[in-house]
Protein backbone atom coordinates (compact mmCIF):
# COMPACT_ATOMS: atom_id res chain seq x y z
CA UNK A 1 0.00 0.00 0.00
CA UNK A 2 1.43 3.12 -1.40
CA UNK A 3 1.50 6.69 1.12
CA UNK A 4 -1.89 7.77 -0.75
CA UNK A 5 -3.90 4.76 0.07
CA UNK A 6 -2.85 4.59 3.32
CA UNK A 7 -4.00 8.68 3.69
CA UNK A 8 -7.16 7.32 2.06
CA UNK A 9 -7.84 4.37 4.23
CA UNK A 10 -7.41 6.51 7.27
CA UNK A 11 -9.51 9.68 5.93
CA UNK A 12 -12.19 6.87 5.85
CA UNK A 13 -12.63 6.52 9.37
CA UNK A 14 -11.88 10.09 10.27
CA UNK A 15 -13.00 11.71 7.07
CA UNK A 16 -13.33 15.22 9.62
CA UNK A 17 -9.67 15.00 10.50
CA UNK A 18 -8.05 18.53 9.45
CA UNK A 19 -4.69 17.28 9.40
CA UNK A 20 -5.52 14.36 7.51
CA UNK A 21 -7.37 16.33 4.96
CA UNK A 22 -4.31 18.50 4.47
CA UNK A 23 -1.81 15.79 4.53
CA UNK A 24 -4.18 14.12 1.43
CA UNK A 25 -4.36 17.26 -0.75
CA UNK A 26 -0.51 17.78 -0.15
CA UNK A 27 0.25 13.95 -1.46
CA UNK A 28 -2.53 14.93 -4.77
CA UNK A 29 -0.27 17.92 -4.83
CA UNK A 30 2.48 16.02 -5.17
CA UNK A 31 1.40 13.48 -7.71
CA UNK A 32 0.13 16.56 -9.88
CA UNK A 33 -2.98 15.65 -9.48
CA UNK A 34 -4.23 19.35 -9.74
CA UNK A 35 -8.57 19.22 -9.59
CA UNK A 36 -8.35 16.46 -7.13
CA UNK A 37 -5.32 18.29 -4.80
CA UNK A 38 -8.02 21.52 -5.22
CA UNK A 39 -10.83 19.80 -4.22
CA UNK A 40 -8.79 18.27 -1.18
CA UNK A 41 -7.87 21.97 -0.11
CA UNK A 42 -11.21 22.92 -0.38
CA UNK A 43 -12.28 20.56 2.03
CA UNK A 44 -9.46 20.98 4.58
CA UNK A 45 -10.37 25.21 4.39
CA UNK A 46 -14.26 23.82 4.77
CA UNK A 47 -13.18 21.94 8.13
CA UNK A 48 -10.98 24.73 9.23
CA UNK A 49 -11.28 28.10 7.52
CA UNK A 50 -8.57 29.36 9.65
CA UNK A 51 -5.61 25.84 9.06
CA UNK A 52 -3.75 28.87 6.92
CA UNK A 53 -1.53 26.42 5.22
CA UNK A 54 -4.22 24.86 2.95
CA UNK A 55 -4.04 28.68 1.52
CA UNK A 56 -0.06 28.95 0.88
CA UNK A 57 0.09 25.20 -0.29
CA UNK A 58 -2.42 25.30 -2.80
CA UNK A 59 -1.61 29.05 -3.57
CA UNK A 60 2.03 27.70 -4.46
CA UNK A 61 0.50 24.82 -6.31
CA UNK A 62 -1.73 26.44 -8.80
CA UNK A 63 1.47 28.91 -9.24
CA UNK A 64 3.62 26.31 -10.29
CA UNK A 65 0.88 25.19 -12.69
CA UNK A 66 0.77 28.42 -14.40
CA UNK A 67 -2.97 28.98 -12.65
CA UNK A 68 -1.91 32.56 -11.69
CA UNK A 69 -5.41 34.14 -11.32
CA UNK A 70 -6.47 31.57 -9.35
CA UNK A 71 -3.56 31.73 -7.56
CA UNK A 72 -3.66 34.89 -6.53
CA UNK A 73 -7.20 34.37 -5.51
CA UNK A 74 -6.39 31.66 -2.91
CA UNK A 75 -3.75 33.70 -1.90
CA UNK A 76 -5.45 36.42 -0.99
CA UNK A 77 -7.92 34.71 0.63
CA UNK A 78 -5.16 33.35 3.04
CA UNK A 79 -3.76 36.83 3.85
CA UNK A 80 -7.25 37.99 5.05
CA UNK A 81 -7.13 35.19 7.07
CA UNK A 82 -3.21 35.42 8.30
CA UNK A 83 -4.42 39.09 9.14
CA UNK A 84 -7.22 38.12 10.91
CA UNK A 85 -5.41 35.42 13.22
CA UNK A 86 -2.58 37.47 13.94
CA UNK A 87 -0.01 35.23 11.97
CA UNK A 88 2.64 37.43 10.52
CA UNK A 89 4.69 34.49 9.20
CA UNK A 90 2.28 33.46 7.30
CA UNK A 91 1.20 36.75 6.35
CA UNK A 92 4.89 37.62 5.34
CA UNK A 93 5.16 34.55 2.92
CA UNK A 94 2.37 34.94 1.28
CA UNK A 95 2.67 38.15 0.41
CA UNK A 96 6.00 37.55 -0.76
CA UNK A 97 4.86 34.85 -2.89
CA UNK A 98 1.63 36.65 -4.15
CA UNK A 99 4.03 39.85 -5.51
CA UNK A 100 6.24 37.40 -7.12
CA UNK A 101 3.36 35.98 -9.19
Amino acid sequence: MNRREKIEERLRSDPDDVFLNYTYAMELSKEDELQAAQKAFARVRQLDPDYIPAYFQEGQMLGNHGEVEAAREILKSGIEVARRIGDSHALGEMTEYLESL
